[in-house]
């Protein structure tokens, strides 16, 4: 089934949200362990969303459906966010984590191809050549400086990897399920594996005021209103609709970061931005023709009248 095109309102306000969460979840683990944060923002948030969810009285999944819900919130939440949090406690500017993490609708667009049953087109391929080499170019400076890929670069490659795979999923399985039902349940499951960590990780908090503020931030914007309305959007408009917006979050996340952490982009990372929105607005492009070609979504071509010949030809 064809989706319709997300509203202006509905993308600013999802960059806006999602672009903070870089700067404010780096504020969060300078003054705590990323586990005791991890803790807070699910914990909190799944039991800010239930009792929304309670109180609409709305329609919570079960049997096959739940496992898939469930699923959907380890891979995109909780596999996301431990992977992210750990490398911006190993120092990983909060910026860098954006710039990878944009890739988000390029790694969407080929695992599409092969779980949505979506054409991978010569547009694609370009859009994934480009998006490696944005990844590149953002990570040079630590690779020189490092000597190599380091535990930062593979974490958010991980990050990166499990939130396409988790928007794909939902996508995929979950698009009946109410929002707020699957956004509670995300949060849900993944308080599950972050508890376990934090058991055998270090917990400290350096910076008791400036802990409490970052983390009532994180889980009131980011965890709750902000992972909220992503998956209200994936359901609605889908899963590569939504990652398009990763064209622009990482510029806005880079600017938040450089106003409220101090951060500068180096020029690794800058050249990065560019090309990484120069491959979110190719992929972007190919997914615009693909969905002329197959206004229905159902995997056939459209097919228009040749004026000349009179003659139905492939669109």
């Amino acid at each position: 089934m064809a989706l319709p095109p997300m509203p202006i309102r509905t993308a600013s306000n999802l960059t806006l949200f999602y672009a903070l969460g870089y700067p404010i979840g780096a504020l969060a683990v300078s003054a705590m362990s990323p586990m005791a944060v991890l803790v807070f923002r699910f914990g909190l948030a799944g039991a800010i969303l239930s009792a929304w969810a309670l109180i609409a009285r709305v329609t919570w999944p079960t049997g096959r459906t739940l496992v898939h819900v469930l699923i959907s919130g380890l891979l995109a939440q909780a596999l996301q966010f431990v992977c992210l949090y750990l490398a911006l406690m190993h120092g990983a500017p909060a910026v860098l984590g954006a710039v990878v993490i944009s890739m988000n609708p390029v790694v969407t667009a080929v695992l599409a191809t092969t779980f949505l049953g979506e054409a991978m087109t010569w547009t694609r391929i370009g859009a994934l050549v480009l998006g490696v080499l944005a990844v590149l170019a953002a990570c040079v400076g630590r690779l020189l400086a490092i000597g190599g890929v380091d535990t930062v670069v593979l974490l958010l490659l991980v990050a990166l990897l499990s939130i396409a795979a988790g928007g794909v999923y939902q996508q995929r399985f979950c698009s009946n399920v109410d929002f707020r039902a699957t956004a509670a349940l995300q949060n849900a499951v993944s308080l599950l594996p972050v508890a376990v960590l934090a058991t055998v990780m270090p917990w400290h908090v350096t910076d008791p005021w400036k802990a409490a503020g970052a983390v009532a931030a994180v889980v009131l914007l980011n965890a709750t209103l902000c992972m909220t309305l992503y998956v209200r959007a994936i359901n609605n408009y889908g899963a590569a609709a939504v990652a398009m917006l990763f064209a622009v979050i990482p510029a806005v996340a880079g600017l938040l970061s450089w106003v409220m952490l101090g951060q500068r982009p180096d020029i690794g990372i800058a050249v990065g931005l560019v090309v990484g929105a120069a491959a979110c607005w190719l992929n972007a492009r190919g997914s615009r023709q693909q969905r002329q070609d197959d206004p229905a979504g159902d995997g056939r071509r459209q097919h228009r009248v040749d004026p000349i010949h009179d003659a139905p030809v492939t669109g």
